[in-house]
């Protein structure tokens, strides 16, 4: 199932990369390329912090390969493959 990304966060584009913001509107939430509205390649989320919290990729707005949560300071934590 592919899924647009739809969201009523703060969200601006830059130099093609889709970035989204916690609700304070200043710290990044996720970052990474939509096609069409549907996530596509690398994506990044992080905590209210600014530390990263988990990676990983879309194909077609499909979770695939290697995603990573991280702990609070950065460093992984678990990793997971995705079909």
């Amino acid at each position: 199932m592919v899924k647009k990304i739809i969201s009523d966060k703060k969200t601006e584009i830059i130099d093609g990369i889709t970035i989204k913001y916690h609700a304070n509107g200043k710290t990044i939430w996720s970052k990474g390329k939509t096609i069409d509205g549907i996530a596509e390649g690398y994506w990044e989320w992080y905590r209210l912090d600014g530390t990263i919290k988990r990676s990983g990729y879309f194909d077609k707005g499909n979770p695939v390969g290697e995603w990573i949560t991280y702990d609070d300071q950065g460093h992984v934590y678990k990793v997971s493959r995705k079909k």
